[in-house]
This record gives structure tokens, C-alpha cells and sequence, in this order.
């Protein structure tokens, strides 16, 4: 397998302007031509296909919601980032771009990020532009705020809802492309087979939701923007119906998957209640721009936090990040977390928990200050626990919120499938082994405005127009046999669990064994549980219902039956992965103090799986973390 990152020659800041000058365009009159697949809706999707349709391409695109408006980036509350410097407080492209790079824990691709600083000023405008309603000061200039990983305040926010109010922009744009011709919207299709064609990326297999009618989809070129696969974990912040399918069914025929086990973990969700939780809500960590966390002093102090005075709480982020306090990183303010809670002084019924208290700032604002920031937030809250965070301070406790892993791409967002591009959470390139916060809305846009539409022609302007197969070609055939085989074969398994019961304890050994803290001890027992588990699965698995109706427990049966494969891999990629970095934490490597121990000599690279069939071990590659501009430094918040 080769892993060419087609990475520009010359100084970093001019490698992005290179690599479009000298690249290939598609005449005008030509794009109207070119068949592009889109699967995937949310803001990369939804982004990508407008702005392809604008320029000409002919879009399908895809979703399995019955609205892009549904897609899982309206989850994204707290912010985006962009280095517009509107504060007047330092902040620069070159500043963001290393802020990105070191709460990557130096383990992304050095040009990549680079290049989503620089457009990210780009995004405000376009945004803005759609009506995207941002918050304002006084005077009519966007607001910005903090977040996590940086010392300056560069993230654009709409209250706490802007993920939701960035995806009703694209949707706009996309909605605007539907009504004039040049994108199709293909609802309520879930993506089940990548079809190859002579080593290119040609089409897919879909079935459609509603009715259970499977059906083929020939292109020119196909792009993923299917988002992260976080629900391997079961317990997450991730909608339901996120998955990893559509990634996995491309890595099961050549697409190489990277860095797997690279998961972030997020330190201010709502603890977990019970067992009979289907998922896990996230508070924005736009929340500790105001909110201070802390734990008792004192080991199984049950006192309420009324009653624990000043003096016997450890605010231990300001203790131990004195620089970046209450914003330090996600990955280093979850492991502080979970160290208080594993010290016994976690707060809640199970322990495991710690505060987030916004006493100080409504003392020092006024509560109707801080409700006009966070008031749905507060009411999200307020719902779920039926506790007033006005009143008495948050229990949070982290949980898995994003994959840095995905499949592998290269300067291009192009995989090392010819034809298959990759956009947003579903690939690889920008975060390395930690995202900082407000980067994922950020990344998603980036890529779908304003790289993928400069770097689809450099493929597409190689192929002529005839290149795009009949779906009668053999290759779509076989797919779409393969795809019906595997469905039958899920309909007919009389077996006795549910695909839930599968799934809950898929989840409970990824958090036990491959979770906030690995071992070598620990990963190595998953490898023997998962494939135990995925054989018991294939043989005592029950699907109800039939497979030409809305049947969502055949839906759900695909996508566990993925994430059982995905399990084993991730853990493999931690077992490999003889260091700590960023969310990846092997309790092996570490410093005395606790902090990540990172070895650049030997794992400064990307790890790149390839799929090698069913029972087969998968082949790792790597492709090497070349610095011309930074140097590696340990990482420090304090």
C-alpha cells in the first residue's frame, strides 16, 4: 500500500496557494459532466455538495435522515474557531495553526492544519454571509469567546446552539443547489457497499430506509462526510444513529483506516444515570469559560456542595494548569477527572462526578448575564437532571464526544483509494491524538467550502467524461449481491439476544479496555473478548421484521455488526502504540506527575491499516510526521 501525502513543496505558508495554482482545473462547460456522489449531510456533506453544485459538478447526495437538517453537527454547541484576531489579543493564523498542532499533541499532519488555519477566516465571512446568526457585542461586531487550548479568545458562537444555526446555512446553500438542478437529494439512503472499478472509486450500494429497496449509484468520483464512529463505545454524545458503515464498508475494500484508536474524550457530560441510558449528553465546554470545576478535599465527602466551604474544594485544573485553568484541554482535564474520581472523591450516587460551578460568575455578572450565554444550555440541564445549575453547581463526568482516527487521506482529502475523498470528522488529517475544542465545525467547513472544491478537479480533470461505468458493470453487480447476502443473512439468524444486548457490552469492554486509560494487559484481553463477542453475535443474533419495510433493528444489526470489527482494530492500533499522546493514554507512559509521555523517535508517525479479509490480521503502515516549522516540544499547560 502506498501512502503518498501529495504534500507541496516550498514554505508552509505558501504551500496551500502552490498546490491550487499548479493543480488541474475542469473547464466550465465540462463540470456539468462530471457525476459526483455526496454521502453524508451534515456540515462537510451538506457544504461540499453546495458549493460543488454551485460551481457546476452534477451532485447525488446522500443522507439516511429524512433532512440534512437532522445530521449530528447540530449536537456541535460552544463555537468555531477562526483566526480573524477581532479580540485584538495575539492571535494570528500561525497562532492558531500551532495551538492545533499542540493540543494535537504533535501527531497531525503539519501541512494539513496549517491550511485550515489559514481559510478558517474565510468560513465567518461565508457563514455570516448565509445569516448564520452569530453573537454580537454591542457595537455590531461578532463576539468571541474561549475555549479550551488557547490563550486567546478566537471562537465565533451563536449562543449555545451553533452547530445548529452553522448547519441551517449549508442546508440553505444545499437547499438553494436541489431547487435549481445541479444536487440531488437522496433521503432516508444508507450507504451499505463502495463499489471499485479498476482500483477507482466508482459508486455505491445504498438501501433505502422506508422501503428496503437496494439500488446502485454510479459516479465519477465518490466523497465520504459520514462523520466520526464514537457509538463503538455505545454510551457516547453522539446521536444515535451515528456509525462508522460507510467508512468501514471503504476500508473493507482497500480504503486504509488511521489512527483508530485516537478518541477524545470530553470532560463536561452529564454523568451517567443508569443502565438503561441509550446515550450520553455533552455540556458545551463553552461552559468553562464561566464555570470553575472542582472536587471535594476530602475522600467520600457527600456533603452538598453548599455545605463544602472554600477552603476543603480543589479547583484542581487552576491547581494543576495554572496557565490555562478551567480551559486546559479535553484530554488533560478528563484524565484530571477521572483522577479525583479514582481518589474517591467523585460526587453524585456513583462517585463519579465533579462540579461545575457557576457561583462565582453569577456573584460577580448576575444570573441574567450568564443566562443570556448559556440559557439553553442551563435548561438542557435543568431537563435531564431536574436540577437548576443557577442554583447549585453541574455534575459532570467525561465521556467519548470525537475520533480523531478515520480513514487515511492525503493533501487532496483524497484516500488511497483513486476516487474515494474523505471529508470532516470521517477522516484523519487535522487533529492529531486530541481535537481542541470549536475545531470540529471548523474542519467539517473547511473542508466541504473551501478545499474539496479546489481539490476535486486536480482527479476529475484526469478522467473523461465517459469514465463513469453503467451500473450494470460486474463490479456493481457483486456489490449489490454481497450487500443483499449480508442482509438475508442478518434477517435469517433465528437467534435469541437482542442487537442492543450486542452492542451494550461491545461498548462496555471499549471503555474498560480501550477507554481513558489503556494498558498492554488490558488491550490484549479485548483482542481475545471482541472477536469472541462478534462470532457469538453472527450465531445468536436476532433481527425482526423483514427486509423490504422500515426495519431499524436490521438497520442497527449492519452497523454493530461494523463496530464489532472496528473494536478489534482500535484496539490493535492502542496495543501497537507504545506511548502516550493526547487522548491516547497508555498507563505504561507516563511521566511521575501523571502527564502523557510521548516518544517522538519512534511513533511520530500516522498508523494506516489495511484490511487484509475476514479472519486475517490487518497490515499497519505509517506514514511519517514530517516539522518543517515546528519542533516537537513536550506539552504543557501549566
Amino acid at each position: 500500500m502506498k501512502l503518498d501525502p501529495k504534500i507541496p513543496s516550498g514554505p508552509l505558508e505558501g504551500k496551500w496557494e502552490k498546490h491550487i495554482m499548479e493543480g488541474k482545473l475542469v473547464n466550465p462547460a465540462n463540470k456539468r459532466k462530471y457525476d459526483i456522489i455526496m454521502v453524508g449531510s451534515g456540515l462537510a456533506g451538506s457544504s461540499a455538495a453546495a458549493t460543488l453544485g454551485e460551481l457546476g459538478y452534477k451532485v447525488k447526495c446522500f443522507t439516511f435522515h429524512d433532512s440534512p437538517r437532522r445530521a449530528h453537527s447540530i449536537a456541535a454547541q460552544g463555537g468555531i474557531n477562526a483566526a480573524k484576531n477581532y479580540q485584538n489579543d495575539g492571535d494570528s493564523v500561525y497562532r492558531l495553526f500551532y495551538d492545533t498542532i499542540k493540543g494535537g499533541d504533535f501527531r497531525s499532519r503539519e501541512a494539513n492544519v496549517y491550511r485550515l488555519a489559514q481559510v478558517s477566516a474565510n468560513i465567518i465571512d461565508q457563514c455570516a454571509a448565509q445569516g448564520v446568526p452569530f453573537a454580537r457585542e454591542y457595537g455590531g461586531l461578532l463576539a468571541n469567546r474561549s475555549f479550551g487550548g488557547a490563550q486567546v479568545s478566537r471562537t465565533f458562537y451563536a449562543r449555545g446552539q451553533t452547530g445548529q444555526q452553522l448547519l441551517l446555512g449549508a442546508y440553505s446553500a444545499l437547499s438553494r443547489q436541489v431547487g435549481l438542478g445541479t444536487v440531488e437529494l437522496c433521503a432516508n439512503e444508507e450507504m451499505l457497499e463502495l463499489v471499485v472499478v479498476d482500483g477507482h472509486a466508482k459508486g455505491i450500494i445504498t438501501r433505502n430506509l422506508n422501503t428496503g429497496e437496494i439500488s446502485r449509484h454510479s459516479a465519477h468520483a465518490v466523497v465520504l462526510g459520514t462523520g466520526g464512529y464514537g457509538n463503538v463505545f455505545n454510551l457516547s454524545t453522539y446521536a444515535r444513529q451515528s456509525n462508522v458503515t460507510a467508512a468501514w464498508r471503504a476500508h473493507r475494500k482497500g480504503a486504509a483506516f488511521a489512527n483508530p484508536c485516537y478518541t477524545q474524550i470530553h470532560p463536561t457530560c452529564i454523568p451517567v444515570s443508569g443502565d438503561y441510558q441509550s446515550k450520553l449528553t455533552l455540556m458545551s465546554e463553552s461552559l468553562r469559560n464561566d464555570g470553575r470545576i472542582w472536587a471535594p478535599k476530602k475522600k467520600g465527602d457527600k456533603r452538598p456542595p453548599s455545605q463544602i466551604p472554600e477552603d476543603e474544594r480543589d479547583y484542581y485544573l487552576e491547581r494543576k494548569y495554572p496557565s490555562f485553568g478551567n480551559l486546559a484541554p479535553r484530554d488533560i482535564s478528563s484524565r484530571a477527572a477521572k483522577e479525583a474520581c479514582d481518589d474517591g472523591r467523585g460526587v453524585g450516587e456513583t462517585g463519579l462526578g465533579v462540579y461545575l460551578d457557576f457561583s462565582d460568575a453569577i456573584k460577580r455578572l448576575g444570573a441574567d448575564t450568564i443566562k443570556e450565554r448559556y440559557g439553553n444550555l442551563f435548561d438542557i440541564y435543568k431537563e435531564i437532571t431536574d436540577e437548576s445549575a443557577y442554583d447549585v453547581p453541574m455534575r459532570i463526568y467525561p465521556a467519548v464526544h470525537y475520533t480523531m482516527g478515520g480513514l487515511w487521506v492525503d493533501y487532496n482529502l483524497m484516500s488511497n483509494l483513486e476516487g474515494l475523498f474523505v471529508m470532516g470528522e470521517a477522516n484523519f488529517s487535522d487533529h492529531g491524538a486530541n481535537r481542541l475544542g470549536a475545531s470540529a465545525l471548523m474542519q467539517g467547513l473547511a473542508d466541504g467550502y473551501f478545499v474539496l472544491p479546489y481539490t476535486i478537479p486536480h482527479y476529475l480533470a484526469n478522467l473523461s467524461v465517459s469514465s463513469a461505468p453503467s451500473t450494470d458493470d460486474h463490479e456493481f453487480v457483486k456489490a449489490e449481491e454481497a450487500v443483499k447476502e449480508r442482509t438475508e443473512q442478518l434477517l435469517a439468524n433465528q437467534g435469541k439476544q437482542s442487537v442492543k444486548s450486542f452492542h451494550k457490552r461491545l461498548g462496555n469492554i471499549m471503555w474498560d479496555h480501550c477507554g481513558m486509560a489503556r494498558t498492554k494487559e488490558k488491550l490484549e484481553e479485548a483482542i481475545k473478548l471482541i472477536p469472541e463477542l462478534r462470532k457469538e453475535f453472527w450465531e445468536d443474533v436476532r433481527v425482526p421484521g423483514e427486509g423490504k419495510e422500515l426495519n431499524q433493528s436490521l438497520e442497527s444489526a449492519g452497523r454493530v455488526a461494523d463496530f464489532l470489527e472496528l473494536g478489534e482494530l482500535m484496539c490493535r492500533d492502542a496495543l501497537t502504540r507504545e506511548e502516550s499522546c493526547g487522548g491516547h493514554f497508555r498507563e505504561e507512559h507516563q511521566y511521575e506527575d501523571g502527564e502523557a509521555k510521548r516518544d517522538d523517535e519512534n511513533f511520530a508517525h500516522v498508523a494506516a491499516w489495511e484490511y487484509k479479509g475476514e479472519g486475517q490480521e490487518p497490515v499497519r503502515h505509517t506514514e511519517d510526521l514530517v516539522y518543517e516549522s515546528v519542533k516537537f516540544a513536550t506539552r504543557s499547560y501549566k
